[in-house]
């Protein structure tokens, strides 16, 4: 069903880079840039069950702080007063982080997640904790504490997931940026559903310190999610770079994405066959975004990638996940299997790969990443879909295209999970609509570390968008 209309402060329409300029040129108090998205999360967030925790007493006297701040002319952080929420995988000190379970619904943690804790340097305020399917291991956010998050677009439909509240919320209004994260599909693919931007950066740029499950570590991937390519801009400068406890993150090469021309950009572009069927509003979106960087002056050629047109990399996931997360995931339900959610039941009951399916599927990763390697070596950028299909109903365990044609839930992820697997950057941008009025999405990855380039083109593309501007209407 369509959402009804309701009152939204302007504040809460406005990104986090123009928020954090009012602030420090003092046209707003923090108070006020607070108080507007607390009172629209009392508004909307009933409608569509996108927060778990909300530190409203927390977040007025840090508005206060921050307020006093500027008053004294302090030096301040590059988001200083600018909210933000955070998907409640990622501990956050003295706040609960319940993981989407009611078996951790009582869990508070002594220590910030790394990224949480660098926004907060940045001056950043936190208002909420975000939902999410339980343990973030699913496409869709519904856990048995707050229920099934709906889509601010259509209440009807879903917002995805595993940072599907993270997505609602952005969209929503409620925050203006905040932290998912993905380990195939969960950050890029809440924010098509919900007409936002998200980020997965290369593994071994962002700290996954202080997020849950660790099991999945080389595939996890913490990123920002906000409603504009300059705030995961500024996002990213400030939680990049090594912490000293996430092993994996040696570097932080500059990322600024400042912008500069994009003219003779070499841009290869793929869709369907490349990740199986898609919806043809999904196709020419893409195609419309090709078109669009060409008339930016960018070098765009289509391609075909026969290994992604062959192969379903869900199913090599399916395997490799699996064989690293269950052990895991029994420890921490041993015993109380009863009070798990009805997905994450039946995922800690599927058996463990045997070594030739692990053998098999660890030759595909190889072809993939030599393939994809090879790829970008030649161009700076690759595009694609997101996903398959805009938003779609609920609890679907297969999605029907026009022409009959039906692919498996699972497939929704088939466009984003081999950048988990190979750890390259991919952002999801929104740049068109569905004939139903619903947000598509586009992806654009590039090479290893080489977010710079990624965010100046995501730049580009954003600001000759069809859809630049629009919000749901709530």
């Amino acid at each position: 069903m369509p959402s009804p209309a309701l009152p939204v402060s302007d504040l809460c329409l406005l990104d986090a880079t123009e928020l954090a300029r009012r602030v420090r040129c003092r046209e707003v108090s923090v108070a006020e840039v607070v108080d507007a998205h607390l009172a629209r999360m009392d508004a909307v967030d009933p409608l569509l069950h996108a927060v778990i925790t909300r530190m409203d007493d927390a977040a007025r006297r840090m508005a206060q702080a921050a307020d006093a701040a500027v008053q004294r002319g302090d030096a301040l952080g590059t988001l200083h007063g600018v909210p933000f929420t955070v998907k409640d995988a990622l501990d956050t000190a003295g706040a609960r982080t319940t993981r989407g379970s009611r078996l951790f619904a009582d869990r508070v943690p002594e220590h910030d997640a790394t990224a949480v804790a660098r926004l907060k340097a940045a001056g950043a305020i936190l208002i909420a904790k975000t939902s999410l399917p339980e343990f973030s291991y699913w496409w869709e956010s519904d856990n048995a504490l707050v229920g099934r998050t709906l889509n601010p677009w259509n209440r009807e439909r879903t917002a995805g997931g595993s940072s599907g509240g993270e997505g609602a919320a952005i969209a929503a209004g409620m925050s203006p940026m905040g932290l998912g994260s993905d380990v195939a599909i969960s950050v890029r693919g809440p924010a098509s559903l919900n007409g936002i931007v998200g980020l997965k950066a290369t593994r071994g740029l962002v700290p996954s310190t202080g997020h849950w499950p660790t099991a999945l570590s080389p595939y996890w991937h913490v990123g920002p999610m906000a409603r504009s390519v300059r705030d995961i801009a500024r996002m990213l400068q400030a939680i990049q770079g090594p912490d000293g406890v996430d092993r994996r993150v040696s570097s932080a090469p500059a990322t600024d994405g400042a912008p500069r021309s994009i003219a003779g950009c070499k841009v290869a572009w793929i869709s369907d066959p490349a990740f199986g069927p898609a919806h043809p509003d999904v196709t020419r979106t893409v195609a419309a975004a090709a078109a669009a960087l060409e008339s930016l002056g960018c070098d765009v050629q289509r391609v075909q990638v026969p290994l992604l047109e062959q192969q379903d990399f869900t199913r090599v996931s399916a395997i490799l996940y699996p064989a690293r997360i269950l052990r895991e995931l029994r420890q921490a339900s041993a015993g109380h299997a009863d009070r798990l959610h009805a997905v994450m039941a039946q995922v800690i009951r599927q058996p463990e790969p045997s070594r030739d399916e692990l053998r098999g599927a660890l030759r595909l990763l190889g072809e993939l990443r030599a393939t994809l390697a090879g790829l970008l070596s030649r161009v700076d950028i690759l595009l694609g879909p997101t996903l398959p299909i805009a938003a779609a109903r609920p609890g679907q365990s297969t999605h029907t295209l026009p022409g009959g044609i039906e692919i498996p839930a699972r497939a929704v992820m088939r466009a984003t999970v081999p950048f988990n697997l190979t750890g390259l950057p991919a952002l999801s941008l929104p740049f068109g609509d569905s004939s139903e009025g619903l947000p598509i999405g586009v992806q654009l990855a590039a090479a290893a570390f080489a977010e710079g380039r990624l965010l100046q083109v995501a730049a580009g593309l954003e600001a000759v968008s069809p859809t630049r501007g629009r919000h749901p209407p709530l």
